[in-house]
């Protein structure tokens, strides 16, 4: 091959190997542009775009729904548990009321049985009295010691004896007192004006009636000597 020269200033000729070579890389280089440009595959591509929001969706819905289940699930044991505790209160309140019928019973009883105690006890007899006059001075005595009125057992009986002897029905005809109209009468010779102004509320309203007679004549001593114990003489 002849020696070729290079000319400063110009590109050196090419040889037909290095055209080759610049063909080559070029038809390479168009190849790739082309396949760079080329649009792809629409298809694949359409299914990769939707597919992306439906999974994306679906994620969405598994936590939504995952959300749905948790509040359920917390309603329901709301509910149970409300429902134990209603339960519970209502167990509570039946207990409560069997008690207190119970205790109503109980008291119910309680009060019959005491009630038939009451009336299996027989009422205390009223105290009787001789009718003598022992009788009658215990009696008065009695009479006496409720309306506050004093005097004992041995100052009733001492004037009594003195005065009518125990004759309830003993009248003074002679004194000063019967020749003015109003004879003494009875057990401790009471005359009536003394006796009406003396007579002791629950006793006979007669001068002879001897637990009459005696109250009203204490009554009389009290007011006027401190007590019938206290008289040793006609008063």
């Amino acid at each position: 091959m002849p020696k070729q020269h290079s000319i400063p200033g110009r590109i050196p000729a090419m040889t037909k190997a290095h055209k080759l070579s610049f063909a080559g890389v070029a038809t390479l280089g168009a190849a790739a542009l082309a396949f760079s440009l080329a649009p792809a595959d629409t298809k694949a591509s359409a299914d990769s775009v939707s597919a992306a929001p439906v999974a994306l969706s679906s994620q969405q819905l598994q936590v939504k729904t995952v959300g749905l289940s948790g509040q359920l699930a917390d309603a329901q044991a709301a509910a149970a548990k409300k429902k134990a505790a209603d339960a519970a209160a209502a167990k509570k309140a039946a207990e409560a009321a069997a008690a207190k019928k119970a205790a109503d019973a109980r008291k119910a009883k309680e009060a019959a049985s005491r009630s038939a105690q009451r009336a299996a006890v027989k009422p205390v007899a009223a105290k009787t009295y001789a009718n003598n006059l022992d009788g009658w001075i215990r009696q008065s005595l009695d009479i006496m010691k409720k309306h506050g009125i004093p005097g004992t057992y041995d100052g009733l009986h001492r004037n009594i004896i003195r005065e009518s002897s125990g004759n309830p029905n003993a009248i003074n005809g002679w004194d000063i007192n019967a020749i003015n109209g109003v004879p003494s009468i009875g057990l401790l010779q009471v005359i009536k004006p003394t006796f009406d102004a003396y007579h002791v509320p629950g006793t006979a309203w007669s001068q002879y009636n001897p637990v009459a007679n005696i109250t009203a004549a204490a009554n009389y001593a009290a007011d006027r000597y401190g007590s019938i114990d206290n008289v040793n003489s006609a008063y």
